[in-house]
């Protein structure tokens, strides 16, 4: 009886050997992924994602303005007129780009100045330099409303950049050298792009942030004695005379080689004249 009972046992134990349990059997497996496909010519091709590009939002709704001003006016006094408009443009946070003075002919003085300041603080300096002027002869201001420019330029720099982007990603994933060198020669050309729209998006925002004044301010010299007084007309007439005597001192002067001729000559033609007139004399007699 023990026999048999072994023989059951041993026999329970062999067939549990043989049919393992099925959640040892699932522990045992690994799954391997698929191998990746081979891309063909024509998929191997790099092409723009542009399903990727998105049209990005717009954030600065603000108005872009360039505010663009020349004057041309006259002053009582150049030098004040000077130190006062440079002193308003220093107060107002801006700066003088080019400065020129000139004089025409002793009549006329006059500077001509380029100045930038904030294109908040524009106004302002218009009013300061208005109010020193005497006469103003010329006052163009103009102001070109650039949003849409502004906005069209920045949409077109966040797509490039975003395109940029994606073309990058590709190139990390690409497995063939030519794939690669396409993709470096496509970033590139973005590259140049972005840097190029960069430019003209930084000439916009220094264009709307700086406004430019140009001034031309003068003096005009005029005579103080050309009213019509007996005192005046005496003065004037009194300085002809002395101009004329100076013109003939320096006249005789520039003709001294023929005055010396005369002095020279004159005794010799005295004494054949003299010696003319005494044989004359007998003659008549």
């Amino acid at each position: 009886m023990r026999t048999l009972i072994t023989f059951l046992v041993l026999g329970m134990m062999l067939c549990a050997c043989e049919h393992p349990h099925p959640k040892a059997i699932e522990a045992d497996l690994v799954l391997e992924p698929p191998p990746p496909s081979e891309l063909s010519s024509a998929d191997a091709k790099v092409e723009a994602p542009e399903s990727n590009i998105t049209q990005p939002a717009t954030t600065d709704t603000s108005k872009k303005v360039i505010k663009t001003g020349e004057m041309s006016f006259e002053v009582d006094n150049l030098d004040k007129a000077r130190k006062k408009i440079l002193k308003a443009v220093k107060t107002l946070g801006g700066y003088v780009a080019e400065e020129n003075q000139s004089n025409e002919h002793g009549s006329r003085n006059e500077y001509v100045l380029k100045l930038r300041v904030p294109a908040k603080n524009f106004d302002r300096l218009l009013d300061s330099v208005s109010s020193g002027a005497r006469k103003i002869d010329m006052k163009d201001i103009s102001v070109k409303d650039v949003t849409t420019e502004f906005i069209d330029v920045k949409a077109q720099l966040a797509n490039s950049k975003v395109l940029e982007d994606t073309y990058l990603g590709m190139l990390k994933k690409a497995g063939r050298i030519s794939d690669m060198l396409e993709i470096e020669s496509k970033v590139t050309e973005i590259r140049t792009q972005i840097d190029s729209t960069q430019g003209v998006l930084n000439y916009l925002s220094r264009q709307t942030e700086l406004a430019s004044l140009n001034l031309n301010f003068y003096t005009q010299q005029v005579d103080q004695e050309s009213d019509d007084s007996i005192w005046s007309r005496f003065k004037a007439s009194f300085g002809d005379g002395w101009g004329a005597l100076q013109s003939l001192f320096f006249g005789l002067i520039s003709i001294w080689p023929l005055v010396l001729l005369l002095l020279i000559c004159f005794p010799v033609i005295r004494r054949w004249w003299k010696a003319r007139k005494q044989t004359a004399t007998p003659a008549s007699n």
